[in-house]
C-alpha cells in the first residue's frame, strides 16, 4: 500500500530527469486515476483515517459503498433528493488524489510522460526525447465539475474542431490538433463530476457513454480516439426522471454503482450538521444557543418531510433549517445589539422571524397550496417546539398555565424585547417559571436560557390546543374556552409588548 505522492522540491523539469528520480516517480505515473485513489484509500483505512471528513450520518450507509465503487475501480452516480451533500461527497473524492502528478508542459490534456494520449505530446516527446519539458498538477486541479443542463453540447463536453487552428497550423480539419477539448478530456487524469445528468440531452449521454467504453467519439463527422484515463461520477435526483429527462439506457448500464443519499435519520445527527454548516459566529456578539431551540430549527425539516401537504418527491433540502438557524441568529443579533446587551441568545419568537428560510424551501401539495406555505410554516414550528418538549420535559405540570389564560389571561411575546423584560413578564403566568425550573431545560439563574425554554412550553401548549396565539405573538385563551377577561386587565400580563 502506498501513500499520496508528496515530492521534496525542487521537482524534475524534464522527461529525462523523472526517469532518474529516486523517489519512485516512474511507477507513481504509471498508475491509472482509479489505481490512484484506490491505494491512498486503502492506505486510509489501513491507517484508520477519517475517509471523508465533515460528512455526517453516513457512516453506515453511503460511506460503505462509496469506498466499495473506489475500491472496485467503478465510475458511480449519487442518486438523491435536494439538499443530501452529493455534491459535497464529490468534491471531497480530490483528498483521494496524490498532491501532484508530473505531465508533458504544455498539454491540454495533462498527457502521461510515459503513456501519451494527444498527438501534440506524442510529437514532442518523439523530436525531444529525455529533454522534453514535464510541468506538474496539483489535487485541485484534477477536479472537474460541470452541473448539466439542456444546452450542455458534445463541444462543451468532448470539444469540437477548430478552424483557426486548422488554418494557422496548416493541418486539415480531420487532424485531431485542429481540435479544441472540451471539458472531460481536460479532466484526463483526473475526476470528472457531472451535476444533475437527467438534465444532460440524450446525444451528449451517448458521446459520455462512447468515450467511457470505447475511448472514441465523433466530433463533427470526424473520428477522434481518446484513451483517457478519468474517473467518472454522477448525481441525480429522482425527481428529474420523470419531471425533466432520464438517463439513457446505455449510459447507465455503463455506471458501475449506484449509490443512494439520504437526509439525516435521526434529529441528532441533523443538528450535527446545521451546526457545522450554519454561519453562527458572527463576530460581533458570543452566541449562546439553546439547545432546545436548535432542536426545535432541526425539527422542522422533520416534521415537514412527514407532512401530506408538503411534496415528497421533492423532498425537504437540509438546507432548510441551516438557513432558518442563520435567520434565527440573525434576528437575536439584530436584538441583542439594540438593545445593548452582552450576548446573543435565540429564542422561539425568533424562529417566527425567520419563516422566510422556512417558506421558501416547501414545495407544496395541492392541499398544501390551499392553506398556503406561511400557514404550514407556523404550525411545523408549533409541532417542532411540542415533539422537542415533549422529548426533554414530558412530565412538567402545565395545569396552572392553561387555567390562567382560560380565565382571560393574556401575554404578548416580542422578538424585540429585552431578554430580562421578557423573563419578568413570563412570571406574570402562574407555574410557567416552575414548569420551566422542573424541566431542566435552563439552569437556575440562566434567565436568558429560561426566557426561551417558557416561550418553549407555551408553544407547545399551543400545539396542543390547550392556548392560543395570534400571529402578533399574543398567547390567549385555550380554543374551546370563552373568553373572561377580568376587569381593568393589562392585555400584555405583565406590561409585556412589542
Amino acid at each position: 500500500m502506498s501513500h499520496p505522492f508528496r515530492p521534496s522540491r525542487p521537482l524534475p523539469a524534464t522527461l529525462g530527469a523523472l526517469k532518474c528520480d529516486e523517489r519512485g516517480a516512474r511507477k507513481l505515473v504509471l498508475r491509472s486515476v482509479k489505481d490512484e485513489m484506490r491505494s491512498n484509500l486503502l492506505a486510509r483505512l489501513a491507517s484508520a483515517e477519517s475517509l471523508f471528513p465533515g460528512l455526517i450520518g453516513y457512516d453506515d450507509s453511503v460511506v460503505p459503498q462509496l469506498v466499495n465503487a473506489i475500491l472496485a475501480r467503478h465510475n458511480f452516480i449519487l442518486l438523491g433528493l435536494r439538499g443530501q451533500a452529493k455534491s459535497r461527497i464529490l468534491r471531497s473524492l480530490g483528498s483521494l488524489l496524490d498532491d501532484v502528478i508530473p505531465i508533458v508542459a504544455g498539454s491540454e490534456v495533462n498527457d502521461n510522460p510515459y503513456a501519451p494520449i494527444s498527438k501534440f505530446a506524442t510529437r514532442l516527446i518523439a523530436e525531444a526525447g529525455d529533454d522534453t519539458p514535464i510541468a506538474w498538477v496539483e489535487r485541485d486541479q484534477r477536479y472537474v465539475e460541470k452541473l448539466a443542463t439542456p444546452d450542455v453540447t458534445i463541444a462543451d463536453i468532448i470539444g469540437d474542431v477548430d478552424p483557426i487552428k486548422a488554418a494557422k497550423g496548416g493541418h486539415i480539419l480531420a487532424d485531431e490538433l485542429t481540435m479544441h477539448f472540451g471539458m472531460l478530456p481536460r479532466a484526463n487524469r483526473g475526476i470528472f463530476a457531472l451535476n444533475e445528468l437527467p438534465d444532460l440531452a440524450g446525444k451528449v449521454q451517448v458521446g459520455l457513454f462512447n468515450i467511457m467504453q470505447e475511448g472514441d467519439v465523433q466530433v463533427k463527422g470526424y473520428p477522434v480516439r481518446l484513451r483517457l484515463d478519468v474517473l467518472l461520477c454522477f448525481t441525480a435526483n429522482p425527481e428529474d426522471y420523470t419531471a425533466r429527462g432520464k438517463i439513457i439506457t446505455p449510459l447507465k448500464d455503463r455506471i458501475g454503482s449506484e449509490i443512494g443519499t439520504h437526509y439525516p435519520e435521526t434529529v441528532q445527527l441533523g443538528m450535527a450538521i446545521t451546526a457545522q454548516e450554519a454561519w453562527t459566529a458572527r463576530g460581533t456578539l458570543p452566541v449562546r444557543m439553546p439547545p432546545f431551540v436548535a432542536e426545535v430549527i432541526e425539527r422542522i425539516a422533520f416534521e415537514a418531510r412527514t407532512d401530506k401537504r408538503v411534496d415528497r418527491r421533492s423532498g425537504v433540502s437540509q438546507r432548510m433549517p441551516i438557513s432558518v438557524l442563520e435567520s434565527v441568529v440573525s434576528n437575536a443579533e439584530r436584538r441583542s445589539l439594540r438593545l445593548g446587551e452582552r450576548e446573543i441568545v435565540p429564542r422561539l419568537s425568533d424562529v417566527y422571524a425567520a419563516l422566510p428560510s422556512i417558506t421558501g424551501k416547501l414545495e407544496l401539495e395541492y392541499e398544501g397550496e390551499l392553506v398556503g406555505a406561511p400557514s404550514i410554516a407556523k404550525e411545523l414550528i408549533r409541532r417542532a417546539a411540542d415533539t422537542t418538549l415533549r422529548e426533554r420535559a414530558d412530565s412538567i405540570e402545565t395545569d396552572d398555565i392553561v387555567m390562567w389564560f382560560d380565565t382571560g389571561g393574556a401575554l404578548q411575546v416580542s422578538d424585540d424585547v429585552e431578554t430580562a423584560t421578557m423573563y419578568r413578564a413570563f412570571g406574570t403566568v402562574p407555574g410557567l417559571h416552575e414548569a420551566v425550573a422542573a424541566s431542566g431545560l435552563a439552569e437556575p439563574n440562566d434567565s436568558s436560557f429560561a426566557a426561551a425554554a417558557c416561550e418553549l412550553v407555551l408553544e407547545s401548549l399551543v400545539a396542543r390546543r390547550k392556548v392560543s396565539r395570534t400571529d402578533g405573538g399574543r398567547y390567549g385563551r385555550g380554543p374551546n374556552e370563552q373568553q373572561r377577561r377580568r376587569p381593568n386587565q393589562d392585555l400584555f400580563g405583565g406590561g409585556l409588548s412589542a
